[in-house]
């Protein structure tokens, strides 16, 4: 009996050996690529995040790729690790494929964000601070993240819009540009001086310390309608003087006119009464 148990741990033995020799190498090698990998991943996500930094990209999409580029290189450095121990990994791509599959069907929406969000903040259709108009809202953009950008309105209103739509949509930058031109549309009447009230009109504009000298200020006839001659002038300001010229000169306007004795009709229409006797 004992000489039975002996040969049973010599044959034990014996097998333990042969294992340790057959893949305690590959055990080792595969440790040591683990390690170093790893260490080569975290190098290459911060070179990666670095000259993303230098590349000028948002820190938003900055961060979310280089966590992505990380991600990918340690799966793939995992794979390489289980097939150097023997392991089929062939099964395990395909799992990992239908099962990426599966998760990209049921985020389609959201993936359509994602890729909306990368969109926009690599072309930089706007940027934080900018006046837009799209997806029918007005506002100040005051973040910009991965699934949404989030809009300011002019009456404190926080409107968040998925970048789906947005990046396919038409986007009006309001204040993309530095200086703006401002059209001014003013009625008088048939019976007023023509040429006096576009006279108005032009001292007023070219005497606002908002109106930039280095461009003509226009003043023209634009129609003639039912009850009054339309002038359109045009000024150029800078952008952030757009609105308060706008406003200011509807006022002002009103009050030249009035103490020029120049009409701004409005529509009215006679009645004749006819008597049948």
């Amino acid at each position: 009996m004992e000489n039975i148990e002996i040969d049973k741990l010599e044959k034990y033995y014996d097998q333990a050996i042969g294992l340790a020799m057959s893949y305690g190498p590959k055990l080792v090698l595969a440790i040591l690529t683990l390690i170093i990998g790893l260490w080569v991943v975290n190098v290459v996500a911060r070179g990666a995040g670095k000259a993303m930094e230098k590349g000028g990209i948002e820190l938003t999409l900055r961060g979310f790729l280089q966590n992505m580029i990380g991600m990918i290189l340690k799966v793939l450095l995992l794979i390489s690790v289980a097939s150097m121990v023997g392991i089929e990994t062939t099964s395990f791509i395909a799992i990992l494929g239908a099962a990426g599959l599966a998760v990209g069907l049921a985020l389609q929406g959201s993936l359509q964000n994602f890729a909306g969000g990368v969109i926009i903040l690599l072309f930089k259709p706007f940027k934080v601070g900018d006046w837009i108009d799209a997806q029918g809202f007005i506002g100040a953009v005051t973040e910009i993240q991965i699934f949404n950008t989030i809009l300011m309105t002019p009456d404190n209103q926080r409107i968040i819009i998925p970048n789906g739509g947005l990046s396919n949509g038409c986007i009006k930058n309001i204040t993309a540009e530095a200086t703006r031109r401002v059209d001014l549309k003013f009625g008088i009447g048939y019976g007023d001086d023509l040429l006096h009230a576009k006279s108005v009109l032009r001292n007023m504009l070219e005497s606002d310390e908002r109106v930039l000298k280095d461009k003509d200020v226009e003043v023209y006839v634009a129609e003639h309608a039912d009850s009054a001659v339309i002038l359109l002038a045009r000024a150029w300001v800078n952008s952030g003087d757009y609105w308060g010229l706008y406003f200011d000169m509807h006022e002002k306007v009103k009050l030249a006119f009035d103490s020029e004795g120049i009409s701004i009709p409005f529509p009215q229409r006679d009645v004749h009464m006819i008597n049948a006797a």
